[in-house]
């Protein structure tokens, strides 16, 4: 299994994405925003809707840094709320 923890900590995206991810993370509710954030049709696991966000996010980072007018911050700001929402769930000792 992928230490999704440490990936997390290992990417390095701008301090002011990250603290507005930080500052809406009290406001994520799973049942509510996963499967808009992530486009599943049903929900997951933390476990696999981890990589498909990662996925997602790698991509926003890359349109980002070229500079594309189809960059959304807003979108950005999302996934990663919901990167850092679900592996915390994930490092939940009751989790299963």
């Amino acid at each position: 299994m992928t230490d999704f923890c440490a990936l997390l900590r290992s990417l390095r995206r701008p301090r002011l994405l990250i603290q507005a991810a930080r500052c809406g993370l009290p406001e994520y509710r799973r049942e509510r925003d996963l499967r808009r954030i992530a486009g599943l049709a049903v929900m997951l696991s933390p476990e696999k809707a981890l990589p498909k966000l990662l996925s997602e996010e790698e991509a926003l980072e890359q349109t980002r840094q070229t500079g594309d007018a189809a960059y959304s911050l807003s979108r950005h700001i999302e996934v990663l709320i919901a990167l850092m929402a679900e592996t915390r769930l994930l490092a939940e000792p009751a989790h299963a």
